[in-house]
């Protein structure tokens, strides 16, 4: 691949993590976020669902319903993995504040490794084991901040959402031929049905104001339209680049709903910062040793 190439794929992986990025905004733009969980998952599971299989109609033709037949159980798996962490995303992200969600969410490159070493037999190298360790010091100094500050709730299903993604990321190792945009789709109706079952069993509105129908929707869209952009450009760098790229979501959630200008001025505890610190260096180290390692992935 060509100096240019690389260049414009890093631009676009880095676009599509900022994008992502917008996601706490959107939430914290929700009236009574902390109250529609549920729905929220409900129209957020459903836009990125039906923008999924449009693309992919459009993309494919009518042959694209095919991929659903050759997913597996290893797309099946993958796909309700995703589908929970949507959920548990939601569930965090109004429970609790951006910096922490998105400091889970930052963990999960190592997560990923321990589950590959468990079910995939994947051997976990020096390397990755000690920022695996630091990640783990980083994250206990925000569960100390977040069991004081009564948030303990967001923090524990941000950990569960930041554990299926790398569920989900493994499922995609198992078998790699597997259509892996037809398996985020598996999750976004997954996570659409879940929470309609839940609103349904509890007796709960299901339909929620204009507005909050809108920005739910509209995250949906993010969420899609980034992962496109990603899928298509993600295959072509090693993925030392692609673990450091992928914190500018991390860094961009917490920053957008700290930007006093845009009306939310979250700022993040002492232990928070302290713990972000931990998992920004134990990415960074670990980005750093692999980048002799010309390890390519992708959503291909």
């Amino acid at each position: 691949m060509s100096k240019n190439n690389t260049s414009l794929a890093m631009f676009i992986v880095l676009l599509a993590g900022l994008i992502w990025s917008f996601g706490p905004l959107v939430v914290r733009n929700l009236d009574n976020a902390e109250l529609i969980p549920w729905q929220y998952s409900l129209i957020r599971g459903s836009t990125i669902f039906l923008i999924l299989n449009v693309y992919l109609f459009l993309n494919e033709g009518k042959k694209f319903i095919n991929n659903y037949e050759r997913i597996g159980y290893s797309g099946f798996i993958g796909g309700i993995c995703l589908g929970i962490a949507n959920i548990t995303f939601v569930l965090s992200i109004t429970t609790t504040t951006a910096a922490v969600t998105m400091m889970m969410l930052g963990a999960m490159p190592f997560i990923a490794a321990f589950l590959a070493y468990i079910f995939l037999k994947e051997k976990i190298s020096k390397t990755t084991l000690i920022a695996m360790v630091v990640a783990a010091i980083g994250i206990i100094f925000i569960s100390y901040d977040s069991k004081e500050s009564g948030t303990l709730f967001g923090l524990i299903n941000g950990l569960i959402s930041c554990s299926a993604f790398a569920g989900f990321t493994v499922s995609l190792r198992w078998r790699k031929k597997v259509p892996k945009l037809t398996t985020v789709s598996i999750g976004g109706i997954f996570a659409a049905s879940a929470s309609l079952l839940v609103l349904l069993f509890s007796d709960s509105e299901i339909l929620i104001s204009l507005k909050n129908t809108s920005l739910s929707s509209l995250h949906g869209f993010l969420v899609c339209s980034a992962l496109i952009m990603y899928s298509a450009k993600a295959k072509y760098l090693p993925a030392a680049d692609l673990t450091l790229l992928s914190l500018t979501e991390v860094i961009g959630g917490i920053f957008w709903v700290w930007l006093p200008w845009l009306g939310i001025n979250e700022v993040p505890s002492t232990n928070t910062i302290t713990g972000g610190f931990f998992i920004f260096m134990s990415i960074f180290y670990y980005s750093f040793i692999m980048q002799s390692n010309r390890r390519f992935i992708g959503l291909n």
